[in-house]
């Protein structure tokens, strides 16, 4: 396929302000920019479409560099609670839910998120065995570092007073010791295991759901980490293979490895081609902030008697990113508290990656100067997730109190030391709209309070470096650097198109530009009819 873009406003971002008239795609891949004239006059012919634009803006793909691809599509086919504001409309979904399941189902939903009540708190088994008394219940925190079960589901996972606490994870009791129904990181994985397995069909489904919602909100790819989630690591990989590296469903898919999943996944066939491919090996080393999970080098200020949770001692940490190693693979650490990043960074040092090369921590919330600077020093990139800026304040100035915040969530301090950044939203977690997380970075205010403060406005990013997080920070931290995440020539034809300029739009506003269209490899996959 053969076109000429033009008509508009292309944003190139190879720095800012930089703008084309044209762009010439060929075979999906972009062989000239320039005036329209010009690229007329050079490349035209009777299979050559000319497309305008009609005044819309276009800029390099957008590209979201951490989710969870399979788990946003399940967002969208199970049980969503993430818009409830109390623990009484989450029970009332639950039990409406109830209603389509056949009879040896689990009722399983996710997103419930107790700093969103209007009384803040946890959901237990005490809330859900009076509407759930025989069928296993399992309801997934926002933050996926937390599960609230009824009494079906730990008697059908064998949980009781008497089971410990396994590493890395806490099954919170009452004073009898009895469990709550409440698990915590590791302690989830013994309900899940108790857990049916889902089927081929589910899987292909919710991956298919996913890129189509994805192409919507302008996403041309996604760094994606799902291949330990769903049974053997052969069927998400069968769902990647059916739906994108088949070309169906174009979309960019990278792939990050669990530990749990490498040596299966080493063994597989790979698919191959322009759609999917495979990066570092994951690793978590702590939970969340929500759950008082994320491991901190100073404890709770709102709990002081827990710091955390640390999901892997520090020798299997460094066990772990050794065996990367002699698999020839970089690592991708989640990494949220301050003290979990700490020891990411030692675990890094002991056993380096190749020259050239860089591994990620995922999140870097809570920092201090003196790791930031470290970071700065060291092959590290970073992942980012602007929109846990809206969704997680006020509260977690609560959980951290008021010193910590000065380097906490601090993008702009990240950026300015030279470190490798990109932006992404941790779906089903956060939104999976680029738009709302490019709006975040720029605000840095709660979606929870209107007109309300921006949260240390000196961390706040200009709109080209918001973008910049989702586009060439996108690419350049799986290598990608002279192919994607710009407008130049030799670069893969993936474009984002929105209704209006971000660059002069309110950024209060910037959330309700549209998505024109979104292409991949030259292919418009995505249309705006209305």
């Amino acid at each position: 396929m053969k076109a000429i873009w033009h008509g508009g406003f292309i944003y190139t971002m190879l720095e800012e302000g930089r703008q084309t008239e044209a762009v010439y795609v060929e075979d999906g891949v972009i062989k000239g920019t320039g005036s329209y004239e010009s690229l007329k006059n050079k490349y035209s012919s009777p299979e050559t479409q000319d497309i305008s634009l009609n005044g819309a803006v276009m800029f390099p793909g957008f590209v979201d560099s951490h989710l969870h691809l399979i788990g946003h599509g399940e967002k969208q086919l199970q049980l969503d609670l993430s818009s409830y504001t109390s623990k009484e409309a989450v029970l009332q979904a639950a039990k409406a839910r109830e209603e389509s399941l056949s009879k040896d189902d689990w009722l399983i939903g996710e997103g419930w998120n107790e700093n969103r009540f209007e009384k803040p708190a946890y959901l237990t088994k005490h809330d859900l065995d009076p509407l759930f008394p025989g069928r296993p219940v399992l309801l997934k925190r926002v933050c996926r570092h937390a599960i609230a079960v009824n009494s079906a589901a730990l008697q059908a996972a064998g949980i009781s007073k008497a089971t410990p606490d396994p590493d890395g994870g806490v099954i919170e009791r009452d004073a009898d010791g009895e469990p709550t129904g409440l698990l915590f990181d590791k302690a989830q994985d013994l309900i899940l295991q108790a857990v049916p397995p889902v089927s081929q069909h589910y899987v292909d489904q919710a991956l298919t759901a996913a890129i189509q919602d994805c192409w919507t909100k302008g996403l041309t790819g996604g760094h994606s980490e799902d291949l330990s989630y769903y049974g053997d690591v052969s069927v998400p990989m069968k769902a990647y293979e059916t739906a994108a590296a088949s070309g169906k469903y174009p979309f960019r898919c990278h792939l990050l490895v669990h530990h749990a999943a490498v040596d299966r996944w080493e063994q597989m066939k790979k698919p191959s081609g322009p759609y999917v491919e495979f990066g570092a090996m994951k690793i978590f080393s702590d939970g969340a902030l929500g759950g008082r999970t994320a491991l901190l080098k100073e404890p709770y200020h709102d709990d002081p008697s827990t710091n955390g949770v640390q999901v892997h001692d520090d020798e299997t940490l460094s066990r772990l990113v050794q065996k990367a190693r002699e698999k020839g693979m970089e690592v991708a650490v989640h990494a949220i508290g301050d003290l979990a990043f700490e020891k990411v960074l030692q675990a890094v040092e002991q056993h380096p990656p190749k020259r050239g090369r860089h591994d990620r921590l995922i999140h870097a919330q809570v920092l201090n100067d003196e790791l930031i600077e470290k970071a700065a020093r060291m092959p590290i990139a970073l992942d980012l997730q602007p929109h846990f800026v809206a969704s997680d304040f006020p509260w977690v100035i609560d959980r951290l109190g008021e010193a910590r915040m000065k380097t906490a969530f601090a993008w702009k301090t990240l950026i300015s030391k030279g470190i490798l950044c990109a932006g992404g939203s941790d779906a089903p977690i956060e939104p999976v709209e680029p738009l709302l997380g490019i709006q975040s970075a720029v605000l840095r205010t709660s979606s929870r309070e209107q007109n309300g403060p921006t949260y240390n406005e000196s961390e706040c990013l200009t709109v080209y470096e918001a973008i910049r997080l989702y586009t060439a920070g996108s690419a350049e931290i799986i290598y990608k650097e002279q192919t994607r995440g710009k407008i130049a020539e030799g670069y893969d034809a993936d474009f984002t198109i929105l209704s209006e300029d971000p660059f002069t739009t309110d950024p209060k506003q910037l959330h309700l530009l549209k998505i024109e269209k979104t292409v991949i490899n030259g292919q418009i996959v995505y249309e705006n009819h209305q």
